[in-house]
């Protein structure tokens, strides 16, 4: 007779999956949890310590590890020495292993990973053993025992069985899925009890959310993963979508740029990206001054691009947004008032995501062909600043420039973003020279129209990295930039602080550069 060991925390389908197994005319095998959940259902099965001869042992920590059950998962069928070694202890075979495991990951989100590095027990009592070990056993031995991990399987073993058709390519990847399964879990863990800031062997453990239609081009596949072991997310992957069509590759990481930089401001704030940059960002006093501001900048960029919004979009905001095409909104709520106006066009994506986006110690990875970079991500902002020239910034000049240097930080480099008050008049972003980038910036805003009053809030500059010569200054000061922020470092600082002098132009020292690649 054909054997199934059954030990399953999670026991969704288990009994329908027992009842089938036994209609076969499967011996079933379970330990203590699951076992009492079969004999109430009338399904006939044997415990584990039966089979054993030992009962479960230290709270539940031992009860599987056994020869008597390993013996019967690893004996290869096709070798009659590993067939007699069994016979003459007494071992039966086992032939399909249904093992799901100890819910660690719901756990550790219920417990945060301490920074005293005092572990908590009952992180320490969900690190599964014995079921790693069957997953792992049957899983090495697939080509004679099916290993089922994941529940929503249990209906393809059930008709696999019945039509006699269990191919090798599907045993094959039942055994793939278990050890994915046991690598997931293992990462999980790892990275849990991990205080090592780069160690020497690293498992990032991901869980597929969904696919997407394609990558960044149609010819490219992709789907979207999360982090396991990530509660309350306060990012794009954690936000609810209300109304739109599915997210795209591209809609991800321009939502991501969006939601970060957004979330730089306290005061009611909007960002426009579009290709990863802000192409318009503004606080103002309420969302639709933000967003008029932030549109204001570079209106012809922002048709398809995505907003975000650093407070509830309301009706007057939305009356605004629905006069321009746009990809996505993203926001920490909607009115329903704005929902009903926004929800009349078909295809905007509207995602509702409301926990603040939180700066946190934590790790970005970037792909190379045949490896990864790791990083800390960029979660600061200034380091000391210092005022190098002999005209200080006004008051004015000094939150314009603090504004300015946080939208510098989110602008693929070289970055030069120009700013009146809260609000951001020019951006260049991405280019070769820096001075081209300068000359991108002017030239988008020469071609804006903005409703600011130039006398009461003075043009400032923020670059994010130095000034290896002085021909930013020279092209600033012919457009009367007033104040200039910058991170300094260059063996020919001097040229551009004499330049400043000369122009009457302040600068600010940062210390502290924001290369984004």
């Amino acid at each position: 007779m054909a054997t199934a060991l059954l030990s399953v925390c999670d026991k969704t389908g288990i009994v329908e999956f027992a009842k089938e197994l036994k209609s076969l005319g499967f011996d079933i095998i379970s330990s203590g949890g699951t076992a009492k959940k079969l004999k109430e259902n009338s399904i006939d099965c044997k415990e584990i310590s039966d089979v054993t001869g030992f009962p479960e042992m230290l709270d539940g920590r031992v009860k599987t590890l056994n020869p008597k059950i390993h013996g019967g998962i690893l004996a290869r069928r096709d070798i009659p020495k590993h067939l007699e070694q069994l016979k003459s202890f007494g071992i039966a075979t086992i032939d399909i292993v249904a093992v799901n495991l100890y819910p660690f990951e719901e756990t550790a989100k219920k417990i945060a990973k301490p920074q005293d590095k005092n572990i908590s027990q009952d992180i320490i009592e969900n690190i599964d053993i014995g079921g790693v070990t069957l997953i792992r056993a049957a899983a090495k031995n697939y080509k004679d025992v099916l290993i089922v991990c994941d529940p929503a399987d249990y209906s393809a073993i059930i008709e696999n069985l019945k039509s006699k058709t269990i191919t090798e390519e599907f045993k094959l990847n039942l055994a793939a899925k278990g050890f994915r399964h046991t690598a997931y879990y293992d990462g999980l863990i790892s990275n849990y009890l991990s205080y090592e800031e780069f160690p020497t062997q690293q498992a990032i453990p991901l869980k597929k959310i969904s696919s997407l239609r394609y990558g960044e081009n149609p010819h490219q596949k992709a789907s979207l993963y999360s982090f396991g072991n990530e509660e309350n997310s306060c990012g794009v992957i954690g936000a609810k979508q209300l109304h739109g069509k599915e997210l795209s590759y591209n809609n991800y990481l321009d939502l991501e740029a969006a939601w970060r930089l957004v979330h730089e401001f306290d005061n009611p704030a909007c960002a426009i990206i579009k290709h990863n940059n802000p192409c318009g960002c503004a606080e103002g006093k309420d969302v639709k001054d933000a967003y008029l501001k932030a549109l204001a900048c570079d209106s012809v960029s922002a048709f398809g691009g995505i907003l975000a919004f650093n407070m509830v979009v309301d009706k007057s905001v939305a009356e605004e947004i629905s006069k321009l095409f746009v990809e996505c909104v993203i926001a920490p709520d909607f009115c329903k008032d704005a929902l009903d106006i926004l929800t009349s066009k078909k295809n905007i994506r509207l995602l509702k995501q409301p926990n603040k986006y939180v700066k946190k110690a934590s790790t970005e990875y970037r792909l190379l062909s045949d490896g990864m970079l790791v990083q800390d991500r960029d979660e600061q902002l200034l380091s000391e600043t210092k005022i190098i020239t002999k005209r200080e910034p006004t008051k004015e000049e000094k939150e314009s420039l603090e504004f300015a240097w946080k939208i510098c930080k989110h602008v693929k480099s070289n970055a030069i973003v120009l700013v009146r008050g809260k609000q951001t008049v020019g951006v260049g972003a991405g280019q070769m020279s820096r001075i081209d980038s300068l000359n991108i910036a002017i030239k988008k805003m020469k071609e804006a129209k903005f409703e600011i009053d130039e006398t009461k809030y003075p043009l400032v500059l923020a670059s994010d990295a130095f000034f290896p010569f002085p021909d930013v200054v020279e092209g600033a000061s012919k457009e009367n930039v007033t104040a200039i922020i910058q991170p300094g470092g260059s063996i020919k600082d001097n040229l551009s602080i004499d330049l400043c002098n000369e122009k009457n132009i302040a600068m600010i020292f940062t210390g502290m550069r924001h290369f984004k690649h």
